[in-house]
């Protein structure tokens, strides 16, 4: 089975930090290009960070200066790492990742991110 898993979500204060990771959950995969996508309630699905292939990163502008996605290749996953968080940021978070086995896209099912104030 392959599928993709999110992990690290939670509870945070204002100004605080989260680490997300995107990981396997089967053997049949090999992370490639991911993204980290989230929705908050009410709203539609954005897209937050991306890392290619290459390891070329890009950020929406919401988040730029605070959030760093990065990749290990040795654990075939990519990381989120969430720095000066606010309430604005509370939403569910997901990953999609292609997967260069079989030249597919996959997502998490998304891990829940809360900022209090």
């Amino acid at each position: 089975q392959v599928q993709l898993v999110e992990s690290g979500g939670g509870l945070a204060q204002a100004g605080g930090s989260l680490r997300l990771s995107c990981a396997t959950s089967g053997y049949i995969f090999k992370l490639s290009a991911t993204n980290w996508h989230r929705q908050a309630p009410g709203k539609q699905r954005e897209l937050v960070a991306a890392i290619t292939g290459g390891g070329i990163t890009n950020y929406a502008d919401s988040v730029k200066g605070r959030f760093t996605i990065s990749r290990d290749n040795a654990k075939n996953s990519v990381l989120l790492q969430m720095n000066s968080l606010k309430p604005e940021d509370t939403a569910v978070y997901y990953c999609h990742a292609l997967n260069t086995m079989d030249g597919r896209w996959y997502w998490g099912p998304g891990t829940q991110v809360t900022v209090s104030s």
